[in-house]
């Protein structure tokens, strides 16, 4: 299997503004993924991901913000290093409405890039997996409880 590109596709039931908001501010992003977020929603911002009491920290790049068609960001980068595009994994949001729903397709790129052996590159991508299909359910319930602001 090559462990190029990870991609999932959901609909969402929210219109598109809703999702983008619930993929790219921080008050909405620790309701379905980490405990904790912060994060500039505009190109170049900075921002972490914290899951439990700081065991885990991931700082994090944006990249693209679209409103309301898609969100990127990079992270995954080396201990001590800002993610940008020679150390990090690269996630993309795209949105696109479907009647009164979303169909969100995330992607997560550049896995080859960051020069892991084979079995580190495998375990790295399937342990990404598996957290994407735990928590894209989790925005796909928490998106539709969003009231537009």
């Amino acid at each position: 299997m090559e462990f190029g590109k990870l991609e999932r596709e959901i609909r969402i039931n929210a219109a598109p503004e809703i999702v983008f908001e619930v993929v790219s501010r921080p008050e909405h992003i620790k309701m379905w993924w980490p405990d904790d977020a912060s994060v500039e929603p505009v190109p170049g911002g900075a921002g972490e991901l914290v899951w439990g009491d700081r065991a885990k920290v991931a700082p994090l790049t944006v990249v693209d913000v679209d409103p309301p068609r898609k969100f990127a960001f990079r992270w995954v980068a080396p201990d001590g290093q800002r993610p940008n595009p020679d150390n990090s994994l690269l996630v993309t949001f795209e949105l696109e409405p479907s009647g009164d729903s979303t169909i969100l397709r995330l992607t997560e790129s550049g896995w080859r890039e960051k020069g892991w052996e084979a079995a580190v590159l495998e375990e790295a991508f399937r342990d990404h997996e598996r957290g994407w299909d735990m928590f894209l359910p989790r925005l796909q319930n928490y998106a539709p409880s969003v009231v537009a602001r």
